[in-house]
């Protein structure tokens, strides 16, 4: 079995910064990407950013400049790591991470979110 778990939602006010981490564990033979989407009720869930095991990065225009993405392939574990945080960026925020369990069994797993609220 896979978890992934996410830590570092809360409250902040706008302009301010969070920092989320999502650790991965249980029976994980590699990870490909590692991302980051983001859920306000109501609306369908988007990419924020994700990162591939090389390295390479991929972030939504609306965060562009204000969010890092990294991780650290020792650990299994991907952050985000959010700058000057606007009103907007409130949603729940979802680990991601395409693996492999086994050298044939791949799939997509996802945390169980966390809130990040931005207020004024």
């Amino acid at each position: 079995q896979v978890q992934l778990v996410e830590s570092g939602g809360g409250l902040v006010q706008a302009g301010g910064s969070l920092r989320l981490s999502c650790a991965a564990s249980g029976r994980i033979f590699s990870i490909n990407a590692m991302g980051w989407y983001r859920q306000v009720l109501g609306k369908q869930r988007e990419l924020v950013a994700s990162i591939t095991n090389g390295g390479s990065t991929n972030y939504a225009d609306s965060v562009k400049g204000r969010f890092t993405i990294s991780r650290d392939n020792a650990k299994n574990m991907v952050y985000l790591q959010m700058n000057s945080l606007k009103l907007e960026d409130t949603a729940v925020y979802y680990c991601n991470a395409q693996l492999r369990r086994s050298y044939f069994d791949s799939g997509d797993y996802w945390g169980q979110g966390t809130q990040v609220t931005v207020s004024s």
